[in-house]
C-alpha cells in the first residue's frame, strides 16, 4: 500500500526515554511528570461553575448555524478589548479565530511560504514545529539564543542566518523552553531587521499572563515591524486547553493585514474548525475569568520560585532563572555523562521525569522541565532531583 513521504518520514516507535517511562508505569512505578504543560493535570482548572454558566449563556446563540470565516464577531471584539487594556491596539477585524495556536502557526506557513521555503525559529527550539514544517512543507533554520546573556537573542547572528528563501521569523516571547522574555531593546532590534528584509514575524504569546520580572509584556505588535502575526488562545491563559481555542491577531502596514486577512478568511473558510459554542462563550469566558487569573499567575510564580530554589541549590547545575511561562532549562555541569541515559537514569532511580536538552537543539548536556505542578509533589521531585544530580 502506498503512503506519502509525510508518512514513512514520522518515527515508528517511542523512543528510548518514553519506553523507559512506559515500562516504569506498567511495573506500577509513580512517576512525576515534570514535562507536561497541561496544568488541568496539576490540579489547575477553571472554575467549573463559571465555564458551565458561560457555556449555557451561549447556547442559544448555536440553535442556528450561521458560521462566520474569521470568527465569531463577539468573540474577536471580547479578545480586542483583552490586547486594549493591555494597551494594544489591534481592532476586531484583524483577528482570527482557530482551535489553538499549532493551527495559527500551520496557517501562517502556508500563507507566507512555498514548499521549500524557510522559517527562522529561535534555538532552543519546541520539537512541534518540525512537524508542523513537514506538513506545511517548508524547512525550518534557526537563530541563537544565548544562554551565557540569559538567553537573549544574538541578533547579528539572526541577521546572518536570512537567505532568499527566507519567509518569516518566529519569535517565542514568553519562550519556550527556557523561560526568556524578550525585553523591548530586543523587540525594536529585531523589528529593524524584519524591516530591512520585509520579513513578517509570527510572536508566539501564549505564556503572556506568566511573567516574573515585569508587569506588561513587550510586544512585536507594538513596534514598527511591518507585519506581525499575534498567536494566543485560552489553553495556557485561562487553563481550558480542552476548549480549543486560539487565535491569530494581525497588525503592520494596513495594505499588508488587509492581504493576509483575505487568504487567512479563505484558509479558514475552508475548515471552519473553530467550535462555534466555545465562540460565543469567549465574552464570558474572558469576563468572568479575571479573579481565577490572577489566583493562577499566583500559583505559577510560587512554583517557580520553589523550583528555581531548589535547582539553585545544586553544586552541579547551571540555571538561568526563567522570566516567564512555564518550563525552564539547566546546564548539568558533568560533561562525561551522556544526556539521554542520565535522564533515563532519573526516571528509573528517583522517578522524575524530564526532557533531555536536545530534544530542543539545545547544545551540551542540559535538562528542560516544567515547574507547573502540585506544590508537594513538585517539591519532593525536585528534592530527588537534586539529590541524584549532586550525588
Amino acid at each position: 500500500m502506498f503512503f506519502s513521504p509525510i508518512a514513512n518520514s514520522f518515527p515508528q516507535a517511542l523512543n528510548r526515554l518514553y519506553q523507559a517511562r512506559d515500562a516504569a508505569l506498567q511495573n506500577g512505578k509513580q512517576v512525576v511528570d515534570l514535562i507536561s504543560g497541561n496544568v488541568n493535570q496539576a490540579g489547575i482548572q477553571y472554575p467549573e461553575a463559571l465555564l458551565r454558566a458561560a457555556l449555557l449563556q451561549a447556547l442559544p446563540e448555536t440553535r442556528c448555524y450561521q458560521p462566520d470565516s474569521f470568527g465569531q464577531p463577539a468573540a474577536r471584539q471580547a479578545i480586542s478589548s483583552y490586547y486594549a487594556e493591555a494597551g494594544v491596539t489591534l481592532p476586531p477585524d484583524q483577528f482570527l479565530l482557530t482551535p489553538g495556536s499549532s493551527i495559527s502557526y500551520f496557517y501562517c506557513f502556508r500563507l507566507l511560504a512555498e514548499s521549500g521555503d524557510e522559517i527562522l525559529c529561535p534555538s532552543p527550539s519546541y520539537p512541534l514545529f518540525e512537524t508542523i514544517a513537514q506538513l506545511g512543507n517548508v524547512r525550518l533554520t534557526s537563530y541563537l539564543l544565548k544562554e551565557s546573556r540569559n538567553w537573549e537573542i544574538d541578533l547579528d547572528y539572526l541577521e546572518s542566518q536570512l537567505t532568499t528563501r527566507t519567509r518569516a521569523i518566529v519569535l517565542i516571547s514568553p519562550h519556550n523552553p527556557t523561560g526568556a522574555v524578550a525585553g523591548w531593546t530586543q523587540l525594536r532590534g529585531l523589528a529593524e531587521i524584519a524591516s530591512r528584509h520585509g520579513l513578517p514575524l509570527i510572536a508566539d504569546e501564549v505564556f503572556s499572563e506568566f511573567l516574573f520580572a515585569m508587569e506588561q509584556l513587550p510586544r512585536p505588535a507594538q513596534t514598527a515591524a511591518p507585519l506581525v502575526f499575534t498567536l494566543n488562545g485560552l489553553s495556557k491563559m485561562l487553563a481550558l486547553p480542552g476548549m480549543k481555542l486560539g487565535w491569530l491577531g494581525v497588525s503592520g502596514d494596513p495594505a499588508l493585514v488587509k492581504k493576509s486577512m483575505r487568504a487567512l478568511e479563505m484558509i479558514s473558510d475552508t475548515f471552519l474548525p473553530v467550535n462555534e459554542l466555545v465562540q460565543f462563550a469567549v465574552p464570558e469566558i474572558l469576563r468572568a475569568g479575571r479573579p481565577f487569573l490572577s489566583d493562577y499567575r499566583s500559583r505559577v510564580a510560587g512554583c517557580r520560585d520553589l523550583a528555581a530554589r531548589s535547582l539553585s541549590q545544586c553544586r552541579k547545575l547551571a540555571l538561568v532563572l526563567p522570566s516567564g511561562g512555564f518550563y525552564l532549562t539547566a546546564r548539568w555541569l558533568d560533561p562525561d555523562r551522556d544526556e539521554e541515559s542520565w535522564v533515563i537514569d532519573l526516571l528509573n532511580r528517583c522517578g522524575v521525569l524530564v526532557h533531555p536538552g536536545y530534544f530542543y537543539d539545545v547544545p551540551e548536556t542540559h535538562l528542560v522541565m516544567t515547574f507547573v505542578q502540585e506544590p508537594q509533589l513538585l517539591e519532593s521531585a525536585l528534592q530527588r532531583l537534586a539529590e541524584f544530580v549532586d550525588g
